[in-house]
């Protein structure tokens, strides 16, 4: 290959991105990242690539450009979105694969619409999704009850693995919903509140609580059962309840 053809290469071939996958995958693992847990994390961002690349075809096929040269004008048009079409069916066929692979790659998950136990990736995924969005609204607070994983754990486990996957921009989605109630709820319980050291409300002090939120608010009867099969304190989900319920 000559410097004009290197010049001109704009795609990775196969086996350089099987090349970066594994030294991604053996540098995790240094670090003590489980291989499963790492495989779920890179099939998760191939599956992001292909749902944006999706999402970016989608795009121009709704944008058909102007007539190139003689023809009729409508045909050209359809012929451009019938292709860009095809192309979108596959993408999105193929983002689906990459989905399902990465959520089932566990020993745990065998189907991607089943319940099935929480898995470390899941666990840290979340633990990452709700830090920032909690401090949007409150501070650190001294009196975190220190149950983040139990909580989340009964978070979690109302859902199936796709959902766990997309669960970051659920929550995304919820605090931008109720961005004025949510305020008001961490400013009348939460940290620097009349009321912070209440028992009932101890969970208002942990980014938690953003998760559990949400899942009260869409499906409180499976978090309710959850909840009491992970034997946490039913006051903690009362009092969150309540606070959720408050009148504006």
């Amino acid at each position: 290959m000559n410097t004009a053809d290197e010049g001109r290469q704009r795609q990775l071939d196969a086996a350089s991105v099987i090349n970066a996958k594994k030294t991604l995958l053996q540098l995790l693992a240094r670090a003590g990242v489980y291989t499963g847990d790492a495989e779920e994390l890179i099939g998760l961002v191939e599956t992001g690539a292909l749902s944006l690349a999706h999402a970016e075809v989608d795009g121009i096929r709704k944008s058909a450009p102007e007539e190139r040269g003689e023809g009729n004008g409508e045909e050209y048009a359809a012929g451009w979105a019938d292709g860009a079409r095809t192309v979108t069916d596959a993408l999105g066929v193929l983002a689906e694969q990459a989905l399902v692979r990465a959520v089932t790659a566990g020993p745990s998950a065998d189907a991607a619409d089943e319940r099935s136990p929480v898995r470390r990736a899941e666990m840290e995924r979340t633990k990452v999704a709700v830090t920032p969005l909690y401090l949007s609204f409150s501070d650190v607070s001294d009196l975190d009850p220190e149950v983040t994983e139990q909580v989340l754990g009964a978070v979690l486990r109302t859902m199936s693995p796709r959902q766990r996957a997309g669960y970051p921009g659920r929550l995304a989605e919820f605090t931008s919903a109720h961005q004025e109630r949510l305020e008001r709820l961490y400013a009348e319980y939460g940290p620097g509140s009349p009321i912070a050291v209440h028992g009932r409300y101890s969970l208002v002090h942990s980014p938690t609580s953003v998760a559990v939120l949400e899942r009260l608010a869409a499906t409180p009867s499976a978090l309710h059962e959850e909840w009491d099969a992970a034997e946490l304190p039913p006051a903690w989900l009362d009092g969150l309840t309540t606070a959720w319920g408050s009148p504006a």
